[in-house]
């Protein structure tokens, strides 16, 4: 409690538990890495990008 400035023990256990929930989700997606093959080509989006806007 005294690293975050929390008051109560209950918000601390809710801090801590969405910090879990947050780093469960990203070590998910980091499983995905090298498995998805991303083929895009920058150039073309950005054109279209610019035309569109």
């Amino acid at each position: 409690m005294q690293s975050t400035d929390i008051k109560t023990k209950t918000k601390v256990i809710v801090l801590a538990l969405q910090e879990l929930i947050k780093k469960n989700k990203v070590a998910k997606l980091k499983s995905y890495k090298g498995k998805v093959n991303l083929d895009i080509d920058i150039d073309s989006l950005r054109k279209r990008n610019a035309q569109s806007g």
